[in-house]
């Protein structure tokens, strides 16, 4: 989701104790991800994979560090930056209804919302190539470690999070470039408000939760907790003899439509199923959430669709690998990452803890034991490039 406005070099409690295999072999290839990841410095993982072999489930390290409880496979935790493709996914339904052109300008639908006398339209907000900042304005926001503690129960109201962010101007003309931006799509959840005079929960759980039977996908505003657990959330956010902070309980409403969804690993997969399958939008609006330009500094490895990651396993597992859909999510306590082939015939969630102080390894273990699904990451560089999608997507 983001990163603190500070440099945030700080050393993560390492736990070694290896999980264990849930319904599954200890020798599994991702049972032995998810074991490296916790030894190289995440507290708890699960992750919960559909392939043709069937439902795979694996959880390592530790749920609690209170009680020593392994983590939960089919528990909740916040889904930060996957949030969007939730949102996304509303808004293209609404122009799958007529209801909003993607190449009209916001302003058309949200007059006065936005400051800034520059053209933005919904594709450009969909895409990150709006120009919009990337999140609050840093009076706003976070400026140090502790204050992710202090301030958990900050309440933003929808256009609130967005006048304190573009209060910043635009980082570049609309559809020159491209750059990650929180704020837009929390202008996108308020368009699906505007536009079908409900509330964002009550649209999401008509369009998506409701139809798909995702009971454990929803939208909390403010609030603060995580009801039934997969893992609970840490950070070390203060220097030894410190431990860890449990961050579990947080307002996360500054980010309405970007990142304050809660889930489950199985309703992801479910969800990115139905998405991908087409059960979810027209096949020429599926075609065009799938169109994507590159991200940044990543070589091809990572480009962006509509509210749709596309990652290209080549470059980690060598020729011949395939390309993953989904999206990676980040906030305090957890991190996310729910990728499915095109087909949706193989699909993984993987969620953890630590997110904004996991070490360099811990953070790249994550995403080598959710690669494991799709491929063996046979290559030297598959680290270094795990390394630097994990910087990519903060």
């Amino acid at each position: 989701m983001r990163r603190l406005v500070v440099s945030a070099a700080c050393a993560v409690l390492v736990f070694t104790g290896s999980g264990t295999a849930v319904a599954a072999a200890a020798t599994d290839p991702r049972q032995t991800a998810l074991d490296t990841a916790v030894q190289a410095g995440n507290v708890g993982m699960i992750a919960v994979a559909a392939d043709p072999a069937g439902r795979w489930r694996g959880r390592a390290g530790v749920g609690d560090v209170v009680t020593g409880a392994k983590p939960d496979t089919g528990g909740r935790f916040r889904i930060a930056s996957v949030s969007k493709t939730f949102t996304a996914t509303l808004v293209l339904k609404l122009a799958a209804k007529g209801r909003l052109g993607l190449d009209e300008p916001i302003a058309k639908y949200l007059p006065g919302l936005l400051p800034y006398p520059e053209p933005i339209t919904v594709r450009q907000l969909l895409q990150h190539t709006s120009g919009l900042p990337r999140d609050l304005a840093p009076q706003y926001t976070w400026t140090t470690l502790a204050e992710v503690d202090t301030e958990r129960f900050e309440h933003f109201g929808e256009v609130e999070a967005i006048h304190d962010s573009t209060e910043q101007p635009l980082l570049f003309p609309p559809g020159t470039s491209w750059s990650y931006s929180n704020t837009g799509y929390n202008v996108l959840a308020l368009l699906v408000e505007k536009l079908t005079g409900r509330r964002f929960e009550q649209v999401l759980a008509d369009w998506i939760t409701g139809p798909l039977h995702l009971t454990d996908t929803f939208l909390p505003r403010d609030f603060p907790l995580v009801p039934h657990p997969a893992i609970r959330g840490y950070e070390q956010l203060y220097p030894a003899p410190h431990g860890l902070t449990d961050v579990t309980v947080y307002n996360l409403s500054r980010y309405f439509g970007a990142g304050d969804l809660i889930s489950s690993a199985t309703d992801l997969n479910r969800f990115f199923h139905a998405l991908l399958g087409g059960e979810l939008l027209p096949a020429d609006l599926l075609t065009q959430m799938k169109t994507t330009v590159p991200w940044p500094g990543q070589g091809g490895l990572l480009s962006y669709g509509l509210g749709l990651m596309r990652l290209s396993l080549s470059g980690i597992c060598g020729p011949g690998a395939p390309d993953v859909w989904g999206h990676a999510g980040d906030v305090p306590g957890y991190n996310t990452w729910s990728m499915s082939e095109e087909t949706a015939t193989r699909q993984i969630t993987v969620a953890s803890s630590p997110d904004l102080t996991a070490s360099p390894a811990a953070a790249s273990g994550r995403i080598l034991a959710m690669v494991t699904e799709f491929c063996s990451p046979a290559l030297p560089e598959a680290q270094a490039h795990a390394t630097q999608l994990q910087a990519a997507v903060h």
